[in-house]
């Protein structure tokens, strides 16, 4: 049984937010990928498209979230829905980090307005 500890994690920042990865082939997982995202106080992260559903739970904070243009104000406890094909942003207006749990299918690739590739490498 695949027990993942703090000390397995890896730790990427980009665009301003902290990515901690736990599930990865790293670490065992066959299908899926799942981290936990801390967003700063005034952290804007541009639009993005992705190509992976990804499941996104905020834990702790509010933010505000663009989806295929719509921006809606989650607060901890909400969970979001992103299919794949959306475009997607993401914003901390607040004083307190927001802290989220992400979940997606191993191949994430984030695709920015310019069309920059991310492939982020917590979840492939």
């Amino acid at each position: 049984m695949p027990v993942v500890r703090p000390s397995d994690t890896l730790t990427h920042e980009i665009h301003g937010a902290r990515f901690v990865s736990y599930a990865t082939p790293l670490t065992g997982s066959k299908e899926l990928a799942a981290w936990r995202g801390e967003i700063p106080p005034g952290t804007k992260a541009p639009a993005h498209t992705v190509n992976r559903e990804e499941i996104l739970h905020l834990l702790i904070g509010e933010l505000l979230l663009t989806l295929d243009g719509r921006t809606e104000r989650i607060t901890a406890g909400d969970t979001v829905i992103v299919g794949p094909g959306a475009t997607l942003s993401i914003e901390n207006p607040t004083d307190h980090t927001a802290i989220s749990w992400v979940t997606t299918s191993l191949g994430l690739e984030a695709v920015l307005a310019d069309g920059t590739r991310i492939t982020p490498p917590w979840a492939n």
